[in-house]
């Protein structure tokens, strides 16, 4: 029964759908609905034990409109108009079986359409059902059920093959599906998790594991004075709490899954290649495989509750897997698992204006109230009628938290270390740093804290935390916290200095209509490191270099800053561009890849993330972002930006005489080989998107051309124009803020081309390296010491 009937006596309205799936703006009454045959939305819940392999099913009551008296789903109902599917999940099994269980035990499976009529065309039934799953260790006693006596008349478990024989055969008993169809993926998933060999599970792992070289990074520590050094320990500790808020920022059931894996390691071979392959993704999802699951909520933390349904003598408890989903959730643990972009949009528009900055800030993540109703009716079981008259969803049922209390634990003891560290270090500007972190961990504004990153000068280089958004692939607004320990390398840092001095010259002479470009550019300072310590949002690929803060408010009134970590570009370069090189780049053209054209190339794409569209001004007259405007889009054309305008900006200091002559053929093929070598971190993560983008382009406009052995090579005539063709295309797009120009462009060039797929064929076969893995001996050394 839907919240909005049974509690306002009223009919039930449902969201119309198209045909696509996508709401109409249009809400209807439940009757009007299935007489009209219009398209809504329901959930099923399905609970399967796994020792006797079994799934519950309800037997319908007698009165009920549409196959009354048979056999059916554990439990299922209408998604109410401006209702969200994981309340509606939680909810039904509540109210139908008395059932009340916390949503990290749902796991969304698939999402099912059926189109039906039945009772001799009076009731037309075209609905997006949203399929979860709730994994048990055991059957729950059938004597725990609370059964809704208008909805339900009984409950039994069946084997899932036997039922999924039953519906082969049509049983008139049970509500009909198609077993060969969409809703065969059910009993798919089921046989597929449970049946599969532990030797192919750990041959599987072994391969994904392998993509990675293990490095250790150990550089020396010379030059930290005694104060430093003590001050060291305690940064690294605090890096360590970033690792602990990252996990929790990813799925909300990560952390247990995390602990789970780490606990069992030991068991069996099994068990140790999970841990490892979770440890270098942080996530059940792999970053090189389109962040497809390697693991399923089979593998997950067990646990238990005491209570959640009406007591039952002699049973303890129920005992359920945390559950995750197959696909990461674009907006990770940022924002509740089942909301959309329109439920998003509709709530914003109805804040005042400040409000709509703070939710699409940077700093806080966004709840439901509804989900405090759940846990509410967790608390007060036994009690007959729950007052759930705030679960139902709406457009005002979404509030922002800021970090600063959603991680207050973690935060807490990160600034009481950062604070510590700051009273140790001799280092004027780190010990400004770490005290105006420590503070905004704890206040939430970061403004002041990032100016005195921008403002180091320390041989102890430390960055530490929220700054990227790639993790909301949602809108790209919520930042993820990470933390880079290293020492400075001075003679590499001086000899940088000329990029940052010339972003306004690059400014000025951007590719762009010089309406759209900055008259107060400021100059980057760049930092040259040596890596100590990582950790936070450091998963899977690892970065050379990054270009901090990505607040617009300090870009426009002070620029940013850069930070390139030399030993790490330097063991990519080894171990990865130099044997794709070999590889793939054409035996006459393969001398011109080296080690300072990649670095140097690094450079301007950090340089370049500081130049170009940030602060706009839209058609409207309205001032914006272009983070804000093109949202999901806007993590994977930056990065296609900083790449092919970095490439335009360096033949532009060639051509200034600021930069060697000699250097202009090896940055154009270096950047070519260094095309394969991001591509393959997958199209779903924004590096290696952009970079598909730049190869298909540079390729249609034969700048790139394949050679007979499938080896490349660049058209030194070609590349100059169609680099700068490229540029123009993405920083216009930026400066207007038009996304479905974006989309048109991505959708077009970000994707698996068959030149590129024959590439990454190759470097599979002869088994290059993707990334690297660092390990870190002496972070090790001076926690031990």
């Amino acid at each position: 029964m839907a919240a909005a009937e049974a509690h306002s006596g009223e009919e039930e309205y449902l969201d119309v759908l198209t045909k696509a799936g996508e709401k109409t703006g249009v809400s209807k009454p439940r009757g009007a609905v299935h007489r009209d045959g219009d398209y809504h939305r329901a959930v099923h819940v399905w609970i399967y034990a796994e020792s006797t392999q079994e799934l519950l099913l309800q037997k319908r009551s007698d009165c009920k409109d549409s196959w009354p008296g048979q056999w059916d789903i554990s439990s299922a109902g209408h998604i109410s108009a401006g209702d969200s599917s994981l309340i509606s999940a939680q909810r039904e099994l509540e109210e139908e079986l008395g059932i009340v269980l916390p949503k990290d035990a749902f796991e969304l499976i698939f999402v099912f359409l059926q189109e039906c009529t039945i009772n001799s065309g009076t009731y037309i039934n075209n609905e997006f059902s949203e399929v979860y799953l709730v994994t048990t260790l055991d059957p729950i006693p059938l004597e725990a059920f609370t059964l809704q006596e208008s909805e339900v008349s009984a409950v039994k478990y069946l084997h899932y093959n036997q039922y999924r024989s039953l519906l082969a055969k049509e049983d008139p008993e049970y509500v009909p599906y198609d077993v060969d169809g969409q809703y065969g993926q059910l009993f798919g998933i089921i046989e597929q998790r449970y049946k599969e060999s532990t030797v192919a599970r750990c041959l599987a792992l072994q391969k994904q594991i392998q993509r990675y070289a293990s490095v250790t990074l150990n550089p020396e520590l010379t030059g930290l004075s005694e104060g430093d050094r003590k001050a060291l320990v305690l940064i690294i500790k605090a890096a360590r709490v970033m690792d602990e808020i990252f996990h929790q920022q990813v799925w909300y059931s990560n952390p247990a899954l995390r602990a789970w894996l780490k606990e069992h390691a030991a068991t069996s071979e099994l068990d140790q290649l999970k841990w490892v392959y979770y440890s270098i993704n942080k996530s059940p999802w792999s970053c090189l495989d389109e962040n497809e699951a390697f693991l399923t909520t089979a593998d997950s933390a067990v646990k238990f509750l005491s209570q959640c349904s009406k007591p039952v003598t002699g049973w303890k408890g129920l005992e359920y897997k945390a559950a995750f989903p197959k696909l990461k959730p674009p907006g990770a643990n940022f924002y509740p698992p089942d909301m959309d972009k329109m439920e998003f949009d509709l709530w914003k528009r109805g804040l005042p204006k400040d409000q709509q900055e703070e939710v699409t800030g940077f700093f806080n993540v966004i709840k439901r109230q509804s989900d405090l109703s759940i846990e509410t009716s967790m608390t007060n079981l036994g009690v007959e009628n729950h007052d759930n008259d705030n679960v139902a969803g709406s457009a005002t049922d979404l509030y922002a938290v800021p970090y600063c209390e959603e991680y207050k634990s973690s935060l807490m003891k990160a600034a009481e270390l950062l604070h510590e560290a700051g009273n140790l270090t001799s280092s004027a500007s780190l010990k400004r740093l770490l005290h105006g972190k420590a503070k905004a961990f704890l206040s939430n504004d970061y403004y002041e804290s990032d100016i005195a990153w921008m403002e180091l000068d320390s041989k102890l280089d430390v960055t530490i935390g929220p700054y990227e958004t790639y993790e909301d692939a949602l809108f790209s607004y919520k930042a993820t916290f990470e933390a880079f320990v290293g020492i400075r390398d001075d003679k590499a840092t001086a000899q940088l200095k000329l990029f940052g001095d010339n972003l306004q010259v690059l400014e000025q002479n951007l590719p762009l209509d010089s309406c759209y470009k900055s008259k107060d550019v400021s100059a980057a300072p760049i930092r040259v490191i040596n890596l100590v310590f990582n950790a936070g949002d450091v998963k899977g690929p690892q970065t050379v270099a990054f270009n901090l803060p990505n607040d617009e408010r300090i870009v426009k009134d002070r620029g940013t800053s850069m930070v390139m970590l030399k030993n790490v570009s330097e063991a990519k370069f080894k171990h990865i561009l130099q044997p794709i090189a070999d590889a793939c780049i054409s035996r006459e053209q393969q001398k011109l890849v080296d080690f300072e054209s990649f670095f140097t190339h690094t450079i301007c794409h950090e340089c370049c993330h500081g130049i170009g569209p940030h602060t706009i001004t839209l058609p409207n007259g309205h001032t914006s972002t272009v983070r804000k405007e093109l949202q999901e889009l806007h993590s994977s054309l930056e990065e296609a930006k900083a790449d092919i305008v970095g490439l335009w900006a360096l033949k532009f200091l060639i051509t200034q005489g600021l930069l060697p002559n000699n250097l202009v053929k090896s940055i154009y093929v270096s950047f070519l080989a260094g095309c394969f070598r991001s591509v393959r971190f997958g199209l779903e993560e924004a590096h290696g998107k952009g970079q598909a983008l730049q190869f298909n382009w540079l390729f249609e406009k034969g700048a790139v051309i394949q050679q007979g052995d499938e080896t490349f090579l660049v058209d030194f005539l070609k590349v100059e124009g169609a680099v700068e063709s490229l540029s123009r295309e993405i920083l216009t797009i930026q400066a207007r803020g038009d996304k479905a120009a974006a989309r048109r462009l991505l959708e077009k060039y970000g994707t698996m081309t068959p030149p590129l797929r024959a590439a990454l064929q190759k470097l599979e076969m002869i088994q290059v390296p993707v990334d690297i893995t660092p390990v870190f001996p002496a972070a090790v050394d001076i926690i031990m010491e």
